[in-house]
C-alpha cells in the first residue's frame, strides 16, 4: 500500500492527502465547445486539470490549452484588486482601489457623459468571452446606449449574417454521422476546434470522403484527405463558383430540391458559368482538373456537410460573400436541412447551441433605446446593422476620433484587446483621447494599461455560471475555488453597476440568477433542480431535436435565398454571391505576397496564452511562414530575420521556411505583442457586407532585414 506521501504526490484524492476533485468548464476557447474539467484541489488551490470523463461534450479529453488552465489561472500577473490609473493612458502605472472607491468614481463619470453627450456616448463592449453577454447587452441598453459591441465584429458573426441571408436561420453544422461527403473549407481540427477531429476521423472510417480547402498543409491535410484543393489566400469564392459551375454542366445538382426550396437558381446559374475550370486554376491556383474532381466526389458521394470556418474564410474584403458562395454548394446538391447534410442550429444561450430556444435574444432586446441614433458602424456597414442592429466595433476608432455622426466619449469594456482590430493601432490612439475608459480582466493587459479604471474579474473555476451544451443539455456550476484576491464574475459586477447607476431595470437590479430565471421561463428548465447537482451538465427535461427536414425557410420567399431579397435593396451591394479581389488593393507589383494574419497555433488562442509559461515555451518567438522556395530567393534560413512591408507599416520577424505554404504567401501566427500582425493591415481593409478585417490576405513584401539596415 501506497504511503499517504506517495499519495501526495500523485494527486491522489483523499482523506489523507486532503485532495478533493470538482468539476467546472474550461472558458478558454469559443462558448461551442466549453469542455468539462475535473479540478484537484488541495488548501483551496488547484493542483491539476484533467478531462471531465462523463462531460457530454469532451467525454475526459482536454486540448493543450485546457490542460495548462491552472498556470493561466495563478499566472503571476492576475488583478488582484480594483486599480485607479495615476500615470498617463498606457504607461501601466496604477494605485490599488477598493470596489465602493472604485464605483465612486466610475458612477459620475459615466453620468457625466451620458448628461453632455447622449446615453449613447457611452460604448459597452464585450471581448472574446461570451458567458456573461445577455446581461452586457441589457446593460447598455438600459443606460440608454445604442452601443453594444463585441469581439464578434471580427469573428463568428459574419457566418450567421450568410446563413440569415440564405435561410434565415443563424447557423448550420454538419451531420458527419450520415454526410457522405465532407468538404473541409479551411478546416484543421487537430490545430482549433480539436473535438470535431473525432466525428471526422469516424465517419471517415465509415466511408466518408474528406475534401479539405486550405493555403497551407496542416495535420488534417496529412491525416484525413481524399482531395486536397491548396488554394492562394483570398481566392475562396472563385473556387465555389468553379464547383458549383461543375455540378451544374455535369448535372449532379438536385432539381427536385432546387425547384422547391431554391430561389435565384436560374441569376445563379448564369453567373457561376463565367468560372470554368481554368479560370479558377488561373484565379486560385486549384489545377483544373481538381476543380473537377471536386465536382465528381461531391456528385458522387451526397448529402454534403461543410466545415465553413468562421474565421479564416470570412477575413478577407470579401468574406461574407465567400461564406455565401461555398453554402451556395449546400443548395445545389440538397443538403440544407437534410440528414448527412447542414443542420440548422439555432443559438440558445450566450452564442452557444444546445438544440432549444430561450429568451436569450429577446432579454437585451426588451430594454433597447429605439429612440436613440444607429449604432456605431451603422452608416459605414448598413447590412450589419440590419442583420445584427450591434455596434460594428471595426469602426469604433473611427467614431471616436471624429466624432461623427455623435461623438463617443467612455467606454466600458470586459476583457478589451485592441490588438484584435486591423491597424489596431488606430484603436489604441482612439482609447487615449477617451473621456472616460474602465476595463475589467483578469490580467494588465496592453488595453487594461490605456483604462482610467481596471477591474478584477473571475476565470470560470472561480464563479458559477448557466451553461447549455449540444444534445440538449444544461448546467448551473458552481466555483472550484474561492476568487482569488477581490476579483469578481463579470454578470455580479455588470448587475452591481445597474444597481449604483439606479437604472430602471428590475431584473438586472435583483442579480444574475433573477435574470437566467427570466430567460429560461419558457423552457422545462428548473433552474433549482440543476443547483441539486451543479457537478454535471443535465438533459433538459422532455428534450426532442428537430428532425432534418422540419427546420423550414424563414426568408421573405420561404426559400434558401441564393439571389438575396435583402441585398437587392441596396444598390452598393450584390444580391448573389460574387467574387471580386478581396486583398487590400495595394500594387500587386510594388507588393507581390500574400500577408495571411492570424494562423493558428495547436497551444494558444489569439494573445490569451503567450503569457503562460508551459504554453510559451512550445513557441517562445513569434515567426513567420514562408515557403522554401522564397527563403531561397531570399538568401534566408530558419531565424533569420526578415522585413515584412505593407501599405500600412513593416514588422521585423524571425522567418520559418517550410514546405507547408505556398510560394508567394507570408503567414504570421497571432498573439504575440512583440509581432503584431493587425497592426500592418490598413484601416480601410473591410469587407463592406460585414465590416470584417481582411486579415487573411494583404499584400506585402518581404526581405531580409540585413538588407534594410545596408
Amino acid at each position: 500500500m501506497s504511503s499517504p506521501d506517495e499519495r501526495l504526490r500523485a494527486k491522489i484524492p483523499g482523506a489523507d492527502t486532503g485532495i478533493t476533485t470538482k468539476n467546472s468548464v474550461c472558458d478558454i476557447c469559443a462558448p461551442g465547445p466549453h469542455c468539462g474539467v475535473t479540478c484537484y484541489v488541495r488548501e483551496g488551490r488547484i493542483i491539476k486539470l484533467e478531462g471531465m470523463e462523463d462531460h457530454p461534450v469532451n467525454r475526459g479529453l482536454l486540448c493543450t490549452k485546457g490542460l495548462a488552465g491552472r498556470q493561466y489561472v495563478y499566472r503571476r500577473d492576475r488583478i488582484m484588486t480594483p486599480l485607479r490609473r495615476v500615470g498617463e493612458r498606457g504607461v501601466g502605472q496604477f494605485e490599488p482601489i477598493t470596489w465602493d472607491e472604485a464605483f465612486r468614481e466610475i458612477i459620475p463619470r459615466l453620468r457625466t457623459v451620458k448628461e453632455e453627450y447622449g446615453p449613447s456616448a457611452v460604448a459597452f463592449f464585450s471581448g472574446y468571452n461570451k458567458w456573461y453577454r445577455p446581461f452586457l447587452q441589457r446593460l447598455c441598453y438600459s443606460f440608454g446606449s445604442v452601443n453594444y459591441g463585441t469581439e464578434s465584429s471580427s469573428c463568428f458573426t459574419s457566418t450567421i449574417m450568410s446563413w440569415r441571408l440564405a435561410t434565415g436561420e443563424s447557423f448550420a453544422a454538419p451531420d458527419l454521422r450520415n454526410a457522405g461527403v465532407f468538404l473541409g473549407w479551411c478546416y484543421n481540427a487537430y490545430y482549433s476546434a480539436y473535438l470535431m477531429q473525432r466525428g471526422v476521423e469516424a465517419a471517415r472510417a465509415r466511408g466518408m470522403k474528406i475534401i479539405i480547402v486550405d493555403t497551407r498543409i496542416t495535420p488534417a491535410v496529412e491525416k484525413q484527405c481524399d482531395l486536397f484543393l491548396r488554394i492562394r489566400p483570398g481566392t475562396d469564392c472563385a473556387l465555389a463558383h468553379g464547383i458549383a459551375r461543375e455540378l451544374i454542366l455535369t448535372d449532379r445538382i438536385d432539381h427536385a430540391y432546387i425547384g422547391e426550396h431554391v430561389h435565384g437558381f436560374q441569376p445563379y446559374r448564369d453567373y457561376v458559368m463565367a468560372f470554368t475550370p481554368e479560370r479558377v486554376e488561373e484565379l486560385t491556383g486549384v489545377p483544373a482538373a481538381q476543380v473537377r474532381q471536386a465536382a465528381a466526389m461531391i456528385g458522387a458521394n451526397g448529402p454534403l456537410a461543410v466545415n465553413h470556418s468562421g474565421a479564416a474564410l470570412v477575413h478577407s474584403g470579401n468574406g461574407m460573400q465567400t461564406h455565401r458562395a461555398v453554402m451556395a454548394l449546400t443548395a445545389l446538391t440538397g443538403s440544407y436541412d437534410r440528414p448527412g447534410g447542414m443542420i440548422p442550429a439555432p443559438l440558445t444561450y450566450a452564442h452557444s447551441m444546445a438544440g432549444f430556444t430561450t429568451l436569450d435574444h429577446e432579454f437585451p432586446l426588451e430594454k433597447y433605446p429605439h429612440h436613440q441614433p444607429r449604432p456605431v458602424g451603422a452608416e459605414r456597414f448598413p447590412l450589419w446593422d440590419e442583420l445584427t442592429g450591434e455596434m460594428q466595433a471595426n469602426d469604433l476608432a473611427r467614431q471616436i476620433r471624429e466624432g461623427t455622426p455623435y461623438p463617443v466619449r467612455a467606454v466600458w469594456a470586459h476583457g478589451m484587446n485592441f490588438r484584435m482590430f486591423g491597424a489596431d493601432g488606430e484603436l489604441q490612439k482612439a482609447l487615449k483621447e477617451l473621456d472616460f475608459f474602465v476595463d475589467i480582466d483578469l490580467f494588465l493587459t496592453d488595453t487594461a494599461k490605456l483604462a482610467d479604471i481596471v477591474l478584477p474579474c473571475c476565470s470560470s473555476f472561480e464563479r458559477g455560471e448557466f451553461k447549455v451544451f449540444g444534445g440538449g443539455y444544461a448546467q448551473f456550476t458552481e466555483p472550484v475555488i474561492k476568487p482569488l484576491g477581490q476579483s469578481r464574475p463579470d454578470d455580479e459586477i455588470i448587475c452591481e453597476l445597474a444597481k449604483r447607476l439606479d437604472l430602471d431595470d428590475d431584473l438586472l437590479r435583483s442579480g444574475p440568477e433573477a435574470c437566467v430565471r427570466y430567460i429560461l421561463r419558457e423552457t422545462s428548465i428548473d433552474l433549482d433542480e440543476l443547483k441539486k447537482d451543479r457537478q454535471h451538465p443535465h438533459r433538459v427535461p422532455g428534450f426532442r431535436p428537430v428532425p432534418p427536414g422540419a427546420h423550414g425557410f424563414h426568408t421573405s420567399t420561404g426559400k434558401f435565398e441564393l439571389w438575396s431579397t435583402v441585398l437587392e435593396k441596396y444598390p452598393r451591394f450584390d444580391p448573389l454571391p460574387t467574387y471580386r479581389d478581396s486583398s487590400d488593393g495595394a500594387d500587386p507589383e510594388a507588393f507581390p505576397f500574400r500577408l495571411v494574419a492570424g494562423a493558428r497555433l495547436p497551444h494558444v488562442l489569439h494573445s490569451r496564452l503567450h503569457d503562460v509559461p508551459w504554453l510559451r515555451s512550445l513557441r517562445p518567438e513569434p515567426m513567420a511562414e514562408i515557403s522554401v522556395e522564397d527563403a531561397a530567393a531570399l538568401g534566408v534560413h530558419e531565424g533569420d530575420r526578415i522585413e515584412i512591408e505593407t501599405a500600412a507599416g513593416r514588422l521585423s520577424i524571425a522567418a520559418l521556411p517550410t514546405a507547408r505554404v505556398l510560394p508567394g504567401t507570408v503567414h504570421i501566427y497571432h498573439g504575440y505583442r512583440e509581432a503584431d500582425a493587425n497592426a500592418l493591415l490598413p484601416p480601410y481593409h473591410n469587407d463592406p457586407y460585414s465590416g470584417f478585417p481582411g486579415y487573411r490576405n494583404t499584400r506585402c513584401r518581404i526581405r531580409r532585414a540585413q538588407e534594410v539596415m545596408e
